[in-house]
């Protein structure tokens, strides 16, 4: 398959019309049909067919195009999601083939397609590469049409959660030679103002995981105060330190009287393998080494936005290689949520992706609560490889290697 003129034709198609073209950019070159593009929900728990060919009967509609919601559970789906692997079932004198569409660890969505014959391995080699070409495709299209964002959405957003969807990095997964990293955020009926962060240079990984007191607008609203003013001052060179002091000034200086934001702040030098942290009235993480669960021993300062001027205390945690670290905010630990062991869930999701485990934890939390929510409840979990700073090693877009990993 000639990767470079699928994608010329997608250069060619309005935004909109990227996924449509490289499906028939597929079906031309392999002989498919009925080839289409299945979106991850934001839920977790389906994937959402995109198709603006004719009505779908139950489908969402938005002008020309309509959505069509598919549970995960127990589907061929879920496995392909989860094992990253392509999916080759013989079906009616033909094939069904569906690839995973990922980019970096970061689980896109799906490609499904039905071939009248057998596909030769090139064939199939081709709609694994043009799977992952898929996924630059959506990340590129997304940013000139809402689309795919409504897409993603079983459910309308109210106004707090559309602003607190804004503060989350545009991928929830990042894999990367030393460490993977996944994040999840189970909002609460009344959004609670949780946000989670991370951004990656050439020598270190910087993460956040944060909660603003109150809820719905005024708990985004300060969210989105303490989120801009980390983001600023990591952009602007601060050390951690520094940002941690520029975060709080900010929070003193211009949110209304009592607002503050709890926030863990976590710094790892590739190089050294060195992790540091500030912790700013947050739940304490989790670490799961050799099979044993057991917090993190790092001091608890007051919320941002509590002392003015205050200089916080950066503090050093170990990582050594096959460590599984767990940042979570409150919401997993509140009270209608206390039938919920994190450290046995934890303990349990030992062989999972950090992908996956963040989605188990907050399906667990869910169940705990019968799915009534009285706070957010967020996670990130961390994947420490350790070693010299290197490359990834890549199968369309996974690590085919990191899809299970005991420890």
């Amino acid at each position: 398959m000639d990767i470079g003129a699928v994608l010329e034709k997608v250069e060619a198609a309005a935004p909109i019309e990227a996924v449509e073209a490289v499906s028939a950019a597929l079906a031309e070159m392999i002989g498919a049909h009925r080839v289409t593009f299945l979106i991850a929900d934001f839920s977790g728990r389906s994937v959402v067919r995109l198709t603006s060919a004719g009505t779908v009967p139950g489908a969402r509609s938005h002008g020309p195009e309509q959505a069509e919601t598919l549970p995960l559970a127990g589907t061929v789906y879920a496995q392909v999601l989860r094992t990253q692997q392509m999916d080759v079932t013989p079906q009616d004198g033909g094939t069904r083939l569906i690839a995973p569409v990922t980019d970096r660890g970061d689980a896109i969505g799906l490609i499904e397609m039905v071939l009248p014959r057998t596909p030769t391995d090139t064939e199939l080699s081709d709609v694994r590469s043009a799977a992952h070409a898929l996924a630059y495709v959506v990340i590129a299209a997304r940013r000139h049409t809402d689309v795919f964002e409504w897409g993603h959405r079983s459910t309308p957003f109210a106004l707090a959660a559309e602003i607190q969807r804004r503060l989350l990095p545009a991928s929830y997964t990042c894999e990367a030679g030393q460490f993977t990293l996944a994040g999840w955020l189970e909002p609460a009926g009344s959004v609670g103002g949780d946000t989670f962060d991370y951004a990656l240079d050439r020598t270190c990984l910087h993460l956040s995981i944060t909660d603003a007191v109150g809820h719905q607008v005024s708990a985004a609203l300060l969210a989105t105060l303490l989120v801009g003013a980390l983001r600023n001052g990591r952009r602007r060179g601060l050390d951690l330190a520094e940002q941690a002091r520029y975060a709080n000034d900010s929070l003193a200086h211009n949110a209304a009287a009592g607002g503050f934001v709890t926030g863990l702040l976590v710094r790892v030098d590739l190089e050294t393998g060195r992790a540091e942290a500030i912790n700013a009235g947050h739940t304490v993480p989790l670490r799961l080494r050799d099979g044993k669960v057991e917090e993190l021993g790092l001091r608890v300062e007051p919320p941002f936005g509590v002392v003015p001027d205050k200089s916080f205390q950066v503090q050093e945690f170990p990582l050594e290689p096959g460590d599984r670290i767990v940042f979570l905010t409150d919401g997993m630990l509140e009270r209608n949520a206390a039938e919920l062991d994190v450290a046995a869930a934890l303990a349990r999701s030992a062989g999972l992706h950090p992908r996956e485990v963040v989605h188990e934890l907050g399906a667990a939390v869910l169940q705990a609560t019968d799915g009534n929510l009285r706070d957010d409840a967020t996670m990130m979990c961390l994947d420490w490889y350790g070693g010299p700073h290197r490359s990834r090693a890549t199968e369309q877009g996974a690590d085919p290697d990191r899809a299970s990993a005991p420890r």
